[in-house]
């Protein structure tokens, strides 16, 4: 019988079974809390690694390595010692015979028992294996990458976003483990926090409070539970951004009194702790961890990696930042120094104008839309420039967009400077299928940019990039009440180098979609 997590919450409110009750719920002890994920489908590690293992940012000499201890994974402190000392191997093969590197990391309960290990002096561009252990136990063996240097024929890479666990499970995580790329990107919106109020989905409800260090940490805890997302850290290298619901919604990082800056400070901290993230400072990421950087993946391809939460202003403002002053600075000089290669931006929400209807407002200013100026400031440096074969990667719609960039959406005549891709959600809930079919008409016809709609299903996305062309596969499950739901290629577009604009592959030009620009 396949589970189902939305209906389950829906039941446990007539039931009032424990079993069945929102685990994060106010009250439950640590193991009643656990009974009640693994009710739902979740299930951990065995401890003190419950949360699995993880790396991250890979570069051509090293990566980060990461694992958290956390024997009681949703209990609001682990009864640990005060210091814990994790040994770590990295090793060429999967059985850790031949190690090349190995070392302790201190695991503290000011971090949350959380290590971050930067392993260094790797060879660029080939694989390795690694793994901890603390307390007489061993993880789980994970496995990572480097990045290449010099010339590079091939990158392929995934990337995810908005994952609400009340919403359904992460077949999207389990099809992206067994894919065969060079590392994934998530682009935000890896927590929610909100949950089910009352037993039941209510997508903008907050349910149960997360304000603070412990709430946040036992939030992402209660996240990793699902196999499929530990499965996919443990294969593959990450890059992350993030977006609003890893703090609260639609929330500026520059706004709100001190109870808020408080929990952003809070919400900042947990996630640092329960991701593969190399922060700039040697010693600690926190107050505010950095998370925009370029890297590059030989000489094929250039990640931009933005962060369009930490420093924005409020929105519809005559001047007002999505990037804030230091990095809206930083992109422009990240532009003027770009090598002749594929330019990536890994972009948390959407870049594309959007408008509801022809001369109607736009339909989420939340979005770049709420910072026009400063959007046509950057589109028009990537023009002046001569920034060439530039793609825009999104997540936050729960929905899948194909927008050609130009300097000015409202001028069709005004250069086309890239192409955005707005992938799917793994789990988060899109909008109904009538709202889809009617309204993906509309959004056509308003917004001529737009190539393509596709609102029904949830997935991920798979980029298959060559020095001629950039391919963009939408992967979707057949349906996220599965855990090991199936994944299919739902369309591909590609992107030919020095062509900018976007073309769908002829082979799937049929396949379902609510609008569809002939």
């Amino acid at each position: 019988m396949t589970l189902d997590r939305r209906n389950l919450l829906k039941a446990a409110g007539a039931a009032g079974a424990l079993n069945l009750v929102w685990p994060l719920s106010a009250g439950l002890s640590p193991a009643q809390a656990r009974e009640a994920a693994e009710a739902l489908g979740a299930d951990y590690d065995p401890a003190p690694f419950t949360l699995g293992v993880a790396s991250g940012d890979p570069q051509p000499t090293g990566v980060v390595l990461w694992t958290r201890l956390a024997p009681e994974p949703l209990a609001a402190e682990q009864r640990l010692p005060e210091v814990v000392e994790v040994g770590w191997v990295v090793a060429e093969d999967q059985a850790l015979s031949r190690v090349v590197a190995r070392g302790t990391a201190p695991a503290s309960a000011t971090l949350g028992h959380s290590v971050h290990v930067p392993v260094g002096g790797l060879a660029a561009g080939r694989h390795y294996w690694y793994a901890f252990t603390a307390l007489g136990r061993t993880s789980r063996v994970g496995r990572t990458r480097t990045a290449p240097a010099g010339a590079v024929s091939r990158v392929r890479f995934a990337a995810a976003n908005c994952q609400a666990f009340h919403d359904g499970y992460y077949a999207a995580h389990r099809g992206i483990a067994r894919e065969d790329v060079d590392f994934v990107v998530h682009l935000g919106d890896y927590i929610y926090e909100h949950g089910p109020a009352g037993g039941d989905h209510v997508r903008d409800h907050e349910g149960p409070a997360v304000l603070t260090l412990a709430d946040y940490r036992r939030r992402h805890a209660l996240y990793k539970g699902d196999a499929s997302l530990r499965e996919a850290h443990a294969a593959h290298p990450w890059f992350l951004t993030w977006d609003d619901h890893e703090v609260a919604n639609d929330y500026s990082g520059t706004g709100g009194g001190a109870p808020f800056l408080q929990r952003r400070a809070a919400a900042y901290q947990a996630w640092y702790e329960n991701m593969p993230h190399r922060d700039a400072s040697a010693t600690s990421a926190l107050p505010d961890p950095e998370i925009h950087r370029v890297r590059r993946w030989g000489d094929l391809l250039e990640l931009t990696v933005l962060d369009l939460r930490s420093h924005r202003s409020a929105q519809n403002l005559p001047n007002g930042t999505i990037l804030g002053a230091g990095q809206k600075d930083w992109l422009k000089g990240t532009i003027d120094r770009a090598p002749d290669s594929w330019h990536v931006w890994a972009n948390s929400i959407m870049l594309s104008q959007l408008r509801s209807r022809p001369g109607g407002p736009y339909m989420f200013t939340d979005q770049w839309d709420g910072f026009l100026a400063e959007r046509k400031e950057v589109l028009n440096h990537v023009h002046t420039s001569g920034l060439e074969d530039l793609v825009v990667i999104t997540g936050d719609w729960h929905s899948a967009f194909v927008d050609d960039i130009r300097t000015d959406f409202d001028d069709t005549s005004s250069p086309l400077v890239g192409t955005e891709f707005t992938a799917h959600s793994v789990t988060s809930g899109a909008y109904s299928a009538d709202w889809n079919a009617a309204n993906g008409p509309l959004m056509g016809k308003a917004n001529p940019h737009l190539k393509y709609f596709e609102g029904n299903r949830y997935g991920y996305d798979v980029y298959e990039v060559t020095p001629e062309r950039f391919s963009a596969h939408m992967r979707v499950i057949a349906d996220r009440r599965d855990p090991v739901s199936p994944v299919t290629t739902l369309t591909t577009f590609h992107v030919d180098r020095g062509r900018p604009g976007s073309y769908e592959d002829p082979a799937t030009r049929n396949s379902p979609a609510q609008w569809r620009r002939d």
